[in-house]
């Protein structure tokens, strides 16, 4: 989710949603040494539960980060070895790393050893023709062994030549039943399932096999998915939010990101999703779209393109 789950959009998404646990984008562990430390890890206390995604190969640097992650306040440290782009190739992690299960190990019990809070590794159910079960419970033994949390398995392999990213979350056929057997065989080891689940029916149903369930792309086009969240999987009966009201209660956020030289439309462009399927998603979607890159841009913006909505009573016009 590199670019897309950044901290604005996690905001959003918790005033959907108070008990779903939210995700970072991935962040480089080089980049977190020897970069702007302050802006890759800054969040908003209401982000919580919040967990850092790292990228990197290193056990030590790897623990170095885990430690900057629990002292600045995440609650989980996730390592990616499931993203199988040229990028994060060329720098050694992501899913070219389940070829190394012995190193993945080496970096969670650094990361074990560092931290006290949990330690999770993202990861595809193989890589280009090690796609084999028992070379993905080999892995599982060993990550297991060293001291992991929870694994959270995209039930894809993954193909590190030849195909897109994209492709990669596409074109590789599900196999829902090899994350199945990995939680009969690893009974004791927290398992989530990850790919192609758009519903929460379609998770619920997971549910009963894994012991969580990720959603990625699907809620960041629909975060209106989440609304149902807390009542369904928390037990939490508090008053389901309005999309109207989602907007509003993120203005004051908006205007104070907005202070500090933010432009709206870093902002603005997470929520082009959350009237899909509504009476008036489209023109919703394009006066955000026209309007919030201007310079000078503000809060006018979306009370302009809520004004679209036929549920307003607003007599403003949308075309702003």
């Amino acid at each position: 989710m590199l670019d897309w789950t950044d901290r604005h959009c996690r905001y959003f998404l918790r005033l959907i949603s108070r008990h779903v646990r939210l995700y970072t984008e991935m962040v480089a562990c080089a980049a977190l040494i020897h970069g702007e430390r302050e802006r890759l890890l800054r969040f908003d206390a209401a982000e919580h539960p919040l967990a850092l995604q790292l990228g990197g190969s290193e056990p030590e640097e790897l623990a170095r980060c885990a430690r900057l992650g629990q002292e600045r306040g995440y609650d989980e440290i996730n390592l990616n070895v499931g993203c199988p782009s040229d990028r994060v190739q060329s720098g050694r992690f992501g899913a070219c790393l389940m070829l190394e299960p012995q190193r993945v190990a080496e970096a969670v019990a650094a990361m074990r050893a560092a931290v006290s809070i949990a330690v999770t590794v993202k990861c595809r159910i193989g890589v280009d023709e090690h796609d084999h079960y028992e070379t993905l419970a080999d892995f599982t033994s060993r990550l297991q062994q060293a001291g992991v949390d929870a694994l959270i398995v995209h039930a894809r392999k993954a193909w590190l030549q030849g195909l897109s990213p994209k492709q990669n979350r596409e074109v590789p056929p599900l196999r829902y039943d090899r994350v199945y057997r990995l939680k009969e065989d690893f009974p004791d080891l927290e398992i989530h399932l990850n790919g192609g689940v758009t519903t929460l029916d379609a998770a619920q149903e997971h549910l009963y096999r894994v012991d969580g369930v990720m959603i990625g792309r699907a809620v960041y086009h629909d975060p209106w998915l989440l609304a149902e969240v807390d009542r369904r999987f928390a037990g939490d009966d508090h008053p389901l939010p309005e999309r109207r009201q989602v907007i509003l209660d993120y203005l004051p956020y908006i205007e104070t990101e907005l202070g500090r030289g933010t432009p709206l439309q870093t902002i603005t462009r997470h929520l082009l999703g959350l009237f899909k399927g509504r009476p008036g998603a489209r023109a919703w979607r394009r006066t955000i779209s026209e309007q919030a890159h201007r310079k000078g841009a503000g809060p006018e913006v979306l009370e302009r393109a809520l004004a679209c909505l036929p549920e307003s009573a607003s007599s403003r016009s949308c075309d702003g």
